[in-house]
């Protein structure tokens, strides 16, 4: 179930006791401790599964105080610890009150060796397999596209494209406005690859001044300038064997442009002031707000680097042209933002509605994440208005829908949701739908979905 070290913290001031512990429980790995800041100590360095705590400790060896103070640390530190309470036959009540506060188990004193073992031993199981649950109910959760929210048909045509390039070493590019999940994107292709237990270091290019961005992605020896006081590893190097995201490359000056592509061309770097190369194994992804072409022809950009960068290019299309994905995504952030803002917002009202999908938007779902906070945090009811919004919507924008366009862009968003589960299988959708395959057809025909 698991290949992590058993361990085990004993807490007993009783010498004997430690030395009878530690040859009885030698198949695990044994740490031992007198008191509570010991134990708090060993607790906090060792993270040990299971702890069999005494709770007549010094200072107070009459009572339980320091035993319940020590338990109650452990636990807060790590509430999954297994902690067993060793107490004599007249503390019983005191046993029963620790495990009321959060102990595993308890024994009597003086202790049953085989009695003990086989408590210790569930208790290292329970534990495995309470940590094993966990790990596979993250598994089974987490989907490399974690963030992107979305029934738009560009950008779950972008997400397949990108599934299907990410066991490639390919140098991906990523070019869009600003805010439209360049990122997001990137971590997705780095999650989807073979290099995903590996480093994902994202640098934005445009945030680092020019004379300190090299040093920051190439590294520097000591004494390589003034101020320079030890070697220090750069971004390619943090990103050996996994992806380096370079956002905004548009923003690199031209000495660094070289050097980058020396990298993409044979593999090694130098750092700033040394003399030796390093052969280095990273995937570059890039990433630009900027018409590359124009910049190129503009002589701001090195056409070389250009394709080095851009075998595999994506496109992210703006918020404006994603249908139905600003309703979406702003109901995400209702639900995301809830608790942190303490807020009890469940949700838009139709006149939001209209002005999210009607706006143009054009900060991107980043501007939509900062308007949606704003508004959960100042309206007064349920759900969000326009007026919560703060969005100036021109007056010829402003046009209600009509119930049969509110009709058809609800079977339209449906259909694209039930073609993105089936992968585009239209046998498979029909049948999510409830509907015949040419019934399928023809929605799809009238609602202009035929592609």
């Amino acid at each position: 179930m698991t290949s992590a070290p058993r361990k085990l913290l004993i807490v007993d001031d009783d010498p004997g006791i430690q030395r009878q512990l530690k040859w009885v429980f030698e198949d695990y790995d044994i740490y031992l401790a007198a008191n509570r800041e010991e134990a708090i100590a060993v607790s906090r360095k060792e993270t040990p599964q299971v702890v069999l705590l005494d709770l007549a400790m010094p200072p107070d060896l009459e009572g339980p105080s320091e035993g319940f103070a020590a338990l109650e640390q452990i636990l807060s530190f790590d509430p999954k610890t297994r902690v067993i309470i060793a107490s004599g036959n007249d503390e019983y009540e005191n046993a029963v009150k620790a495990v009321s506060m959060g102990a595993y188990d308890f024994c009597s004193k003086p202790v049953d060796t085989d009695i003990l073992k086989l408590i210790v031993e569930r208790a290292f199981y329970l534990y495995e397999l309470e940590a094993e649950n966990e790990r596979l109910s993250h598994h089974t959760e987490h989907s490399p596209f974690d963030g992107l929210i979305t029934s738009s048909p560009k950008m779950l045509k972008i997400c397949q494209a990108v599934e299907q390039v990410a066991g490639s070493t390919i140098s991906v590019m990523f070019t869009g406005e600003s805010g439209t999940g360049k990122e997001v994107i990137a971590k997705a292709l780095h999650e989807l690859s073979p290099r995903r237990d590996e480093p994902f270091i994202a640098i934005n290019c445009a945030a680092i001044p020019e004379n300190l961005l090299e040093s920051e992605l190439f590294g520097h020896e000591k004494g390589a300038f003034t101020g320079a006081v030890k070697q220090t590893v750069g971004k390619f190097e943090q990103a050996n064997k996994g992806t380096l995201f370079l956002d905004e490359i548009a923003e690199m000056a031209a000495p660094l442009q070289a050097k980058l592509l020396r990298f993409l061309q044979e593999r090694t770097i130098e750092r700033v002031g040394g003399r030796s190369s390093i052969e280095l194994d990273v995937r570059v992804v890039s990433a630009t707000n900027r018409n590359l072409t124009e910049e190129i022809e503009a002589g701001r950009f090195r056409e070389d680097l250009y394709y080095r960068l851009n075998e595999v290019a994506f496109d992210l299309p703006p918020l404006r042209e994603r249908d139905g994905d600003g309703v979406l995504i702003a109901q995400y952030f209702i639900k995301k933002y809830n608790k942190s803002l303490g807020t009890s917002v469940k949700g838009l009202a139709s006149d939001a509605t209209t002005a999210i999908n009607t706006y143009a938007w054009p900060g991107n779902v980043r501007q939509l994440e900062n308007r949606v906070k704003r508004a959960m945090v100042l309206c007064s009811g349920k759900h969000i208005h326009i007026e919560d919004l703060d969005i100036d919507i021109p007056e010829d924008e402003q046009q209600f829908p009509t119930l049969r366009q509110i009709r058809e862009d609800a079977e339209r968003d449906h259909i694209m949701k039930a073609l993105a589960a089936c992968h585009n299988n239209i046998s498979k959708a029909a049948k999510l739908l409830g509907v015949s395959r040419p019934t399928l057809y023809e929605l799809m025909k009238s609602l202009g979905l035929k592609e």
